[in-house]
């Protein structure tokens, strides 16, 4: 048998105070474990975000395997996130009192599509909007911002969408190669809240997998602190 691959990686928190840690790269860990190696293992001196990354196995290529979801986090991401709301005039004060950052409809679509500047992380739009954002669908789409009723984003109550994005509600879909990352939280959370975090979101893609996906669904499955080296995850 070979001899394990262990890493002793010394790391510098957030209080400068260096620590020298024994990470076998090759091992998985339960999520507590992993959690907990990952905010050891956090090498910013900033508050970083903790990823949860998911290797799947579907065929990205097929459209009827794509995995597009939302789910809201019971602790957030400790992330602030800009919303931008496409709405007609009689729902732009409720989005507003709800705190989306952009608010509007031909307006805000005629401004963007001038300016091609998105400086927000999420849109969300009323159905009947839908038509006019064809104007920028190129802009929003190419930069992962177009409302999808797959993610909840194209909602006939869009306050509601902005209230629950405000708290802490994330989108994700899987990338080119079968891949999903998501944001779980931040390396200053809780261990506890961030496993919990972690749970919600699996639960929300073992939901999602498509029934035409074959084999193996959840093929790898690791964590990581900005900058930190990847955590394997044991799969349940």
């Amino acid at each position: 048998m070979g001899v394990p691959i262990l890493e002793r990686l010394t790391t510098k928190s957030m209080t400068k105070k260096e620590t020298t840690i024994d990470f076998d790269k090759t091992k998985s860990y339960s999520i507590e474990e992993a959690i907990e190696l990952t905010k050891k293992l956090s090498k910013t001196k900033f508050d970083g975000s903790v990823e949860a990354h998911f290797r799947l196995g579907i065929d990205a290529k097929k459209g009827e395997q794509q995995i597009r979801t939302a789910i809201s986090l019971p602790h957030g991401t400790g992330k602030t996130v800009k919303v931008a709301a496409f709405v007609s005039p009689d729902k732009e004060k409720e989005v507003k009192a709800a705190g989306a950052d952009f608010v509007g409809g031909e307006d805000l679509i005629a401004e963007i599509k001038k300016s091609e500047k998105t400086d927000f992380q999420v849109a969300v739009a009323e159905p009947l909007m839908m038509r006019n954002l064809a104007q920028i669908a190129k802009i929003l789409g190419t930069r992962g911002l177009m409302p999808s009723p797959k993610n909840e984003t194209v909602t006939p109550n869009p306050a509601k969408a902005v209230t629950e994005l405000k708290k802490g509600k994330v989108s994700f879909k899987n990338d080119d190669t079968g891949n999903i990352h998501v944001a779980i939280g931040k390396v200053s959370f809780d261990n506890k809240k961030l496993v919990e975090n972690y749970n919600i979101i699996k639960e929300a893609i073992v939901k999602a997998k498509p029934s035409s996906s074959k084999g193996i669904y959840i093929q790898n499955i690791s964590v990581n602190a900005t900058m930190g080296p990847g955590v394997k995850i044991i799969i349940e």
